[in-house]
């Protein structure tokens, strides 16, 4: 427990602005003190100064809550200073029943609660290849999404023009209609509906096209990163830049997660039991962790079950057992969390490595 391994607990409650801070005894939970300091470069100074006054270095843990999010100038910046940073997730106990709420409570709450906790958390790192690959994977996600959205609204614009444009472009398939409506040209000889109606597909059009050459940047960078950081996942069948990027996000570095078992749980790919009276043996789906290390498991399974004979072998063993197919891919879910987990943490990146 951490109160056998420090003496105080700070715990913080950051937002946009300000970070409250309250200093716990760890032997008693009772507060100390409490303070508040701005979010910036010299309230991170400010805070580690105040918490010297009431506590020793070597001697006390941060609680902090939001470490990827509010928290993280603050996390960065106690990580250069070597102090022992404790990611807080989210409160398991209810507020008040009168529904009391500050920022100050908040904080006391954060250091009570991560007392009394068995299993703590690593903080994500926030420099390095590691967040070279999340920016580039947050920027890429965002412009796929933005795509969908354009290529949805170009087809609907397809659905509702007049007939003859309609006809012309109906049955084009997606590739084939973004260059056709790029290559509109501006005519004073049609309506002012149909002059209308080309512009803005034209628009959209273009802007589908930037959107994939930005999707392109963004590849190109996380497969050198990726080839930097574990170009022992792409050599694994299924697994491409793309998946290797979230499964190395989400790892983060070398003991953030302690065992396979507790990087499958942050997947959501550990099974939940719902064994009750005559039923037995059987798992509920497991809908928490990160959603987007479990889409990449997700697709690598797929991809295995698509084109990889051992896992085609295993499917059709299980089928035989009585399982299902979705029971087969949460199956496989779990060994390739394993697989990956192993391959993380048992051969280090050569930056990590220094």
């Amino acid at each position: 427990m951490l109160t056998e391994m420090v003496d105080h607990v700070v715990g913080i409650d950051p937002d946009r602005d300000w970070i409250t801070a309250a200093v716990l005894e760890a032997g008693t939970a009772g507060v100390v003190a409490t303070g508040r300091f701005p979010a910036n470069a010299v309230g991170y100074r400010d805070v580690v100064a105040w918490a010297d006054e009431y506590s020793t270095d070597t001697e006390r843990a941060w609680a902090i809550e939001g470490t990827a999010s509010y928290g993280r100038g603050l996390t960065a910046a106690l990580g250069r200073c070597g102090e022992w940073v404790i990611e807080f997730d989210r409160a398991k106990e209810k507020p008040a029943k009168d529904g009391s709420k500050t920022d100050e409570l908040d904080a006391i709450g954060a250091g009570r609660e991560t007392l009394g906790r068995a299993k703590l958390a690593s903080p994500r790192a926030h420099q390095g290849l590691r967040e070279a690959l999340r920016v580039h994977a947050v920027a890429r996600d965002t412009a796929v999404r933005a795509r969908t959205a354009a290529i949805n609204e170009l087809k609907a614009f397809v659905v509702t023009a007049d007939d003859t444009l309609r006809s012309e472009l109906r049955g084009l398939r997606t590739p084939a209609l973004v260059k056709r409506c790029a290559g509109f040209r501006h005519s004073t000889n049609r309506s002012v509906d149909q002059a209308c109606t080309r512009a803005a597909m034209r628009a959209v059009a273009q802007r589908i096209t930037h959107l994939n050459e930005e999707i392109t940047i963004h590849q190109q960078a996380l497969t050198g990163l990726v080839d930097q950081a574990a170009p022992q996942l792409v050599a694994e069948i299924g697994i491409g830049p793309i998946t290797a990027a979230a499964f190395y996000i989400a790892w983060s570095h070398p003991g953030r997660c302690r065992n396979e078992a507790a990087y499958a749980r942050l997947a959501g790919a550990s099974p939940i039991p719902v064994t009750s009276g005559q039923t037995q043996q059987r798992h509920r789906l497991n809908r928490r962790g990160d959603r987007q290390l479990n889409k990449a498991l997700h697709q690598v399974a797929v991809t295995r079950l698509r084109c990889h004979p051992p896992t085609q072998a295993y499917k059709k063993r299980r089928s035989s057992e009585g399982k299902t197919d979705r029971e087969i891919r949460r199956c496989l879910k779990r060994y390739i969390a394993r697989k990956v987990w192993r391959l993380l943490e048992h051969q280090t990146p050569p930056e990590t490595a220094t």
